[in-house]
């Protein structure tokens, strides 16, 4: 009797130790927003740590399993845990005029992801800088600019610079996490794998 062929595994599927990683990170988001939020600025956008668990996750996961995690996070927010900095839930920040940085996460995460999968395994150093300072403050600031358009009566400029006051602690973040990102590739080559994963 002829050997039936199997059918090549989806490539959106997730086995046991992605699901493991993507709950891991979706936790280490969570557990960044512990310490709470500082607002700056007229705007109300809060100082959180929780960006620096969003671009270490694009960065160390990938798109495919960093996106998972991110929205992991952000599903579980929706349904009411208090798991945003300063205990707040998704629907709170959804109905807030910094809606547009929450948002961001999702974008930010795959352009993080899929950037750093194309510069693996020798993940240089200059360019993990700059492509999570791309995701994570240029995506996440674009989003959340046009939130605050969307929902305030700033004007282009005012949203714009409203953004001013965050570079120095997100510049911090995207150094930090690129230096820790190269440290995790360098110890676990194939960890992302390819530019899809």
């Amino acid at each position: 009797m002829p050997e039936v062929e199997k059918s090549p595994q989806r490539a959106t599927a997730f086995n046991a130790r992605d699901l493991a990683q993507i709950a891991v990170f979706a936790a280490l988001i969570a557990a960044l927003g512990l310490p709470g939020a500082i607002t700056v600025g007229f705007s109300g956008v809060p100082i959180t740590l929780q960006t620096l668990g969003v671009i270490l996750t694009g960065a160390i996961l990938g798109a495919r399993k960093g996106t998972a995690a991110v929205a992991v996070f952000i599903a579980l927010t929706m349904i009411g845990l208090p798991l945003l900095s300063g205990g707040r839930t998704g629907l709170t920040a959804l109905a807030s005029p910094t809606a547009g940085y929450l948002i961001g996460w999702i974008p930010a995460t795959l352009v993080i992801g899929w950037l750093t999968a194309a510069i693996l395994p020798k993940y240089p150093l200059v360019l993990g800088l700059l492509i999570n300072a791309l995701g994570g403050i240029v995506v996440i600031y674009l989003f959340g600019t046009i939130g605050l358009l969307v929902r305030t009566k700033l004007d282009v400029w005012a949203a714009v610079s409203a953004n001013f006051a965050f570079i120095p602690g997100d510049l911090a973040k995207v150094v930090i996490a690129t230096v820790v990102a190269k440290g995790v590739h360098r110890a676990y080559p194939g960890l992302i794998g390819t530019k899809t994963s």
